[in-house]
Formats: structure tokens, sequence, C-alpha cells
């Protein structure tokens, strides 16, 4: 073969090597991008026990079959859909327990959105029913704008929403619908 005909094919497979080798440089995230769906979850847990402290001190223990880690998005989250079990602490350590169906926490906000047969008990036997409540865990509230039934010291009563610090020291329901006394 002529040296001509050589450096020609030569020269050719070098050029195609090397659009190859610069065509592949940034694309293994397009190619990653492609194999997770935006709507998938990065993570999935199972039977998770997760325990906040503050101070050193236990403030709260969030309990769950299952958890979706959503820390992908821009507005990121954490999704139970099998429900939860939260345990919020005072500072005697006296527990309020919370139960739900389902739920979301917020990252960003810090923000648990409960849903779906929300009960919320105190250590003073206080009960509160509801389909929905929010936790805002750096102000220590509970509330919701959702129809709710609260059961205090003789009387249970019923509104349009409810309102409280985390012990149901500050319990307020709102809306009134009815209200009626019972015997311990």
């Amino acid at each position: 073969m002529p040296k001509h005909k050589l450096h020609i094919i030569k020269n050719s497979v070098i050029a195609i090597a090397m659009t190859l080798f610069f065509s592949c440089n940034d694309h293994l995230k397009d190619v990653n991008k492609m194999s997770m769906s935006a709507n998938d979850p990065v993570g999935i847990s199972d039977s998770i026990n997760v325990k906040y402290t503050d101070s050193g001190r236990l403030s709260a223990n969030l309990i769950s079959p299952k958890m979706y880690d959503f820390s992908n998005r821009n507005f990121s989250y954490s999704e139970f859909p099998e429900g939860v079990i939260l345990h919020l602490y005072d500072a005697n350590n006296a527990q309020t327990t919370v139960i739900s169906d389902y739920a979301i926490v917020y990252n960003n906000t810090d923000l648990i959105d409960l849903r779906g047969n929300v009960i919320a008990a105190t250590p003073t036997k206080d009960t509160l029913y509801a389909e929905q409540l929010y936790y805002d865990q750096k102000k220590e509230w509970l509330f919701t704008n959702q129809p709710a039934t609260y059961r205090s010291k003789g009387y249970v009563t019923s509104g349009l929403g409810f309102d409280s610090d985390k012990d149901f020291k500050k319990a307020e329901v709102l809306g009134v619908t009815g209200q009626f006394a019972v015997q311990e």
C-alpha cells in the first residue's frame, strides 16, 4: 500500500477515535438520568426509627414501616406511605403520641404533614382526632384547618380546625361546631 494512502487511513482512524473520545466526556450524567425517572425516590427505607435530639435531650422519635426519600427534588421531602408513629417529648420527658396512616416531612420547612385517621394523645389523656394535622418541628406546634374533634378533661369539642402547642397546654378548637360533656 502506498505511503500516502496509509497516512490518510491513519489520520482518519485518529480523527474518528478523537471524535468518539471527546463526545463521551459528560454524557454519564445523562445516562444516569435515563436509568432513574425524575419521579422515583433516591432511596427507600424499611422499618425506620429516627430520634431527634435538642441540646442532648430526646425531643421526638419518628417510627415508620417504610420511607421514600425524595431529596433529589428542588423542594425535597420524605414520604411515609404506610403511616407513622411520632412521639414528642417535653422537658420532663412526658410523651405526646401522634399516629397517622400517611405522612410527608418537608425538609426545607421542617413541617410534617400527617394524613388519614390522625390521632394525637397526651400523657394526660387529652386526645385529638382529625383527618389531617401539621406539626411544625421548629415551633413545636400542631395545627389543622380541617374538621377536628378534641377530647379533654370532661368535654368533647368538634370544630373546623385545631391549633396547639405539642403538649396541648394551649389547645384551641377553631370554629366550634359542637361541644358536650362526658363523664370520665
